[in-house]
């Protein structure tokens, strides 16, 4: 799946991004209900408006599980088990939100590495995060 230079790619970019977990994970939320509004109805509770606390919070975590993802690419699910777990069995997301939401997530990046964001980086990372909605996903079989 993964190849070394997948691999090499995805740790570079996370490492880059470390100080905007917060911001980039905010950005691909809003972009993600803006473009798909059926996804907030996981969301009743937020306060869904531009840069909103809720907001801003819960993108901090999705990045976060994401960079802790990429420094244990070799062993996803047990990375990701926790947060399968509660997908699944708590909050009953419909898988195919991980898949959306992974897309926001490449928007956001491209903007924000513009010309670093090159073919290798986004193959890479389309990869990977693919391989992080099929391990959120598993729960679900």
């Amino acid at each position: 799946m993964l190849t070394t230079d997948d691999k090499k790619l995805i740790q570079q970019v996370c490492e880059r991004s470390s100080s905007h977990l917060e911001q980039f994970g905010a950005e691909a939320l809003e972009r993600m209900f803006t473009t798909y509004p059926q996804t907030k109805t996981y969301f009743p509770h937020f306060d869904l408006q531009h840069g909103s606390e809720q907001i801003r919070g819960h993108g901090r975590k999705v990045a976060t599980a994401l960079a802790n993802a990429a420094k244990n690419l070799d062993n996803l699910s047990q990375a990701l088990s926790e947060l399968s777990n509660l997908h699944a069995y708590n909050l009953r997301v419909d898988p195919i939100n991980f898949k959306l939401l992974s897309q926001c997530f490449q928007v956001v990046l491209a903007v924000h590495l513009g010309k670093d964001y090159t073919p290798e980086v986004h193959a890479a990372f389309d990869k990977f995060l693919s391989a992080v909605a099929s391990v959120l996903a598993e729960k679900y079989r």
